[in-house]
């Protein structure tokens, strides 16, 4: 998944946290040094304490990252930076910033109640830094109002800083799940076009196998009986004109049969010119008039969802020449966002679909090659009303492979 804007600016900030730390001990100490009326040999135990909380921050934090969800290890490394900084700030208030660095060490590596409790800990040393310990006498109630005010900001701070990286998280989960949902779905248009595909092999075996057998199989055995009759009768030139005339029905049955298994219309052609194609012949064939109207962006559909929409515009019209007895046809192909529709509406004579004893094979097959891409198929008719065929398939672009 690629990084967004958004992402990109988070990582930066969590990179300038870290840093942060490190930043502030360099600036307190450099401070220090100059500022302190401490003596020479205070001053070494300061940096020696100096040096070894670097040495602390970069082995538990920075130089073991995995070992930032482990809680009882972090819990020794903020336990260790409290008592390193309750030392340097109680030792010299210069270094009563270093409290920043627990706050940000604790906002990222300890749960909920444990932070705000090293986070408020971390306030009342604070607190003690500034008024060099814990005083008495009237400045007691000072140090308590300084305490609570310091406790209530840093929690406070500390409590957006948690909310803001929880939403930020979620949003990351959703998303994560939303693109996980739309690589599931492309799996899934994927296997239903395969599926499609696989089924469509086996219509077309099946479909083949009846052609054969109603047609080039019946033709060969008149073909076989004439030539066999004209051996044993003295009409044999009959009997072979017959013979001749089967063989070249045959040979058309063939051509036809061959020519069903790729829709010659859409090898060179989109989807509303190769169904205009089919009109045009069917229109010469038939004599009847046909209005074909395209509506919305006409887009390349994946093959399979074309074939599907040609094969049902011709089977649609191939019932209304045998069964209709119109006058006039309307073939509408309408491409919308989410999927594709073909209407075709003849004001032919019309049936009843409620009482016709289940579907004929025609119908039949149409809506079967539409439910197999998931589509929808409908038949709306009334005698004397004419017929309304409707097939809408998943617009399925060509982009989406198998």
């Amino acid at each position: 998944m690629a990084e967004t804007a958004l992402d990109r600016w988070e990582r930066r900030m969590l990179a300038v946290g870290h840093v942060i730390p490190y930043f502030v001990l360099t600036v307190t100490t450099a401070l220090y040094l100059v500022l302190s009326p401490h003596d020479r040999g205070a001053k070494l135990i300061s940096l020696a304490v100096v040096a070894f909380t670097y040495a602390w921050m970069f082995w538990w934090f920075t130089a073991h990252p995995k070992w930032r969800t482990r809680q009882g290890l972090m819990a020794v490394f903020i336990i260790g930076m409290l008592v390193l900084y309750g030392y340097l700030g109680l030792r010299e208030t210069w270094f009563g910033a270093v409290s920043f660095a627990v706050y940000v060490y604790a906002g990222e590596v300890l749960k909920v109640r444990w932070m705000f409790v090293a986070v408020a800990t971390t306030a009342v040393l604070a607190t003690m830094s500034l008024f060099g310990g814990v005083p008495s006498g009237p400045e007691f109630t000072a140090f308590l109002i300084f305490g609570l005010l310091f406790v209530t900001i840093a929690c406070t701070f500390t409590f957006v800083g948690h909310v803001t990286t929880e939403q930020s998280r979620k949003r990351k989960e959703m998303v994560a799940q939303l693109a996980a949902t739309m690589e599931e779905n492309a799996g899934l248009h994927a296997q239903l076009l395969v599926q499609a595909r696989e089924a469509g092999m086996l219509d077309e075996r099946q479909r083949m196998a009846r052609e054969i057998h109603d047609t080039l199989a019946q033709g060969f055995t008149g073909i076989i009986t004439q030539l066999e009759a004209a051996e044993q009768t003295g009409d044999w030139r009959a009997r072979v004109a017959t013979a001749t005339r089967l063989a070249r029905e045959n040979l058309t049955e063939a051509r036809r049969s061959v020519h069903a298994l790729r829709p010659a219309p859409l090898a060179n052609a989109a989807l509303p010119e190769a169904l205009a194609e089919v009109v045009e012949g069917w229109r010469g064939a038939t004599g009847v008039p046909v209005e074909v109207t395209t509506t919305g962006t006409a887009r390349p559909m994946h093959p399979e969802v074309e074939v599907a929409l040609l094969r049902t515009a011709q089977e649609a019209l191939a019932n209304v020449a045998k069964h209709a007895a119109a006058s006039r046809v309307g073939l509408t192909l309408s491409y919308m966002e989410d999927v594709v529709t073909l209407d075709v509406r003849d004001d032919g004579v019309g049936f009843d679909p409620g009482a016709t004893g289940g579907e004929g094979f025609g119908l039949m097959t149409m809506r079967q090659r539409v439910s197999r891409l998931a589509g929808a198929f409908e038949v709306e008719s009334e005698p004397g009303l004419g017929t309304a065929v409707s097939a809408s398939v998943p617009a399925i672009p060509t982009a989406v492979t198998t």
